[in-house]
């Protein structure tokens, strides 16, 4: 169940990241993440009612409802124009929660690959306390790109992997996925650093605007 969830993540960081770089429209975008997430609340309550108590199924389960709340907060406040303090901040909350969950896969549960797509996560919410918490609008075209591409490379490829059994060999798939991140993500920070944010249909940043 939880990796039908991690494809939907994938889904809303797409359109999130399509949302920021001007190419999808503010409440329409609001609307897919209200339904992204309910999902991502329902999904680990489920899990945890059905955890038998069991300590770790619990952690790992919880750390959904750090997303579920984000796109929940962002849809909402897409949909009222809230001003984007909140959701930055809130995502400066989870940025740091988001590092204590890679130490949890790396050395709790031995879950290599996750430990680096929490790194990810940690990374992308952080980008997103910039823009949204700090107001620092010149991040806004690579925060988008950001957002986009871990859309697929944390959300929907993952899922597509587990959900079809081929998710195999995790050291060299965290290997792949930390040498991926950094030199995708860089390059594109030295593309990016000096292109002008969107001026059509991305939402500002000083209202609810913003992404997740």
């Amino acid at each position: 169940m939880g990796n039908v969830g991690l494809l939907f993540v994938g889904a809303v960081l797409f359109i999130n990241g399509l949302l920021l770089l001007g190419k999808v429209d503010a409440r329409a975008g609001a609307v897919f993440n209200l339904f992204v997430g309910a999902l991502q609340v329902l999904t680990p309550t489920y899990l945890i009612f059905t955890a038998n108590d069991d300590p770790l199924k619990i952690l790992a389960a919880s750390g959904i409802y750090l997303f579920g709340f984000t796109y929940l907060y962002v849809g909402v406040g897409l949909l009222v124009d809230l001003d984007s303090t909140g959701v930055g901040y809130y995502s400066l909350f989870v940025a740091i929660a988001a590092l204590g969950y890679s130490f949890v896969n790396f050395r709790l549960l031995k879950d290599y690959p996750f430990g680096v797509i929490w790194l990810y996560w940690a990374f992308l919410w952080f980008l997103f306390f910039v823009l949204l918490g700090l107001k620092k609008d010149e991040i806004k075209v690579y925060t988008g790109w950001v957002t986009a591409i871990e859309g697929w490379v944390t959300g929907v490829i993952p899922a597509g992997l587990l959900l079809s059994g081929y998710w195999k060999h995790p050291t060299e798939i965290a290997i792949a996925l930390a040498a991926f991140g950094v030199v995708v993500f860089t390059g594109l920070w030295l593309r990016t650093r000096r292109t002008p944010g969107p001026t059509s249909a991305a939402p500002r940043v000083g209202g609810a605007g913003a992404p997740t």
